[in-house]
């Protein structure tokens, strides 16, 4: 999170000269600092490994969704709009935070068996359209833009390479030097290597702020992690 202030900077020129330009230099902050460990990142554990590596998963990146629904969400409001508490409690009070805390003192508190099992089948079948759902979801959104408009924006693509590969490569290299397990690493390359999420569409579309360039993020990265997750995942934790 450190890194991604002065890291953003090389992509908004001139950054002093209006609001407009310090909010595009937040959202190219955001892109830099988190990645769609959430909905991509859910879908891709539960297709995968199930329910039990998930809930392990979802532990994993407690603090991350902690730090994402506060400041993360607080510097894609535009300045002036919203005190940096009040980004706070919105943080804390959105439907994905409240079904986490739920969860954990269910599961704390040995309570799932108390839980009708038509509830529990329900909850299973939803989680499983998360993934589908939220792709619906970001091509309805996109679909309101000029396609090849968002293609062409060529410090996109720095920014992609930089959230696809160079950051949860650093991470990836740095657990492994630190002697961590194949899981957690696993767990971290899913977590930072994701494509960007909609949050920078989303959040800046509420609140009156600049929406193309997080959705040419969104367009960009999503793409081009079709091919940079399984060859990263090949590489630093198979081969590695």
């Amino acid at each position: 999170m450190a890194m991604a202030y002065p890291i953003s900077r090389l992509f908004v020129k001139n950054y002093k000269e209006s609001a407009e330009l310090q909010y595009k230099r937040n959202v190219y902050k955001y892109a830099l600092t988190f990645a769609n460990y959430g909905f991509i990142g859910n879908f891709v554990v539960l297709g995968i490994w199930g329910n039990e590596v998930f809930f392990r998963y979802t532990m994993f990146t407690l603090l991350i969704g902690i730090v994402c629904c506060s400041w993360g969400l607080f510097i894609l409001i535009p300045k002036g709009q919203i005190s940096f508490w009040q980004g706070l409690k919105k943080g804390f009070l959105t439907p994905p935070i409240i079904a986490l805390v739920l969860g954990i003192i269910i599961g704390l508190l040995d309570l799932g068996k108390c839980v009708p099992s038509f509830a529990m089948s329900a909850l299973d079948n939803a989680a499983k359209c998360m993934g589908p759902v939220a792709m619906v979801l970001a091509g309805m959104v996109i679909a309101e833009y000029d396609v090849k408009k968002l293609v062409e924006n060529k410090k996109v693509y720095v920014v992609s390479l930089l959230r696809l590969i160079v950051i949860p490569t650093v991470f990836i290299l740095a657990l492994k030097a630190l002697g961590t397990s194949d899981e957690i690493m696993t767990f971290a390359l899913i977590a930072f290597a994701t494509p960007l999420g909609m949050n920078t569409i989303v959040y800046p579309a509420a609140f009156g702020g600049d929406t193309e360039t997080g959705a040419s993020m969104t367009v960009i990265s999503s793409i081009l992690s079709i091919v940079t997750i399984p060859i990263l995942y090949y590489l630093l934790i198979v081969l590695l």
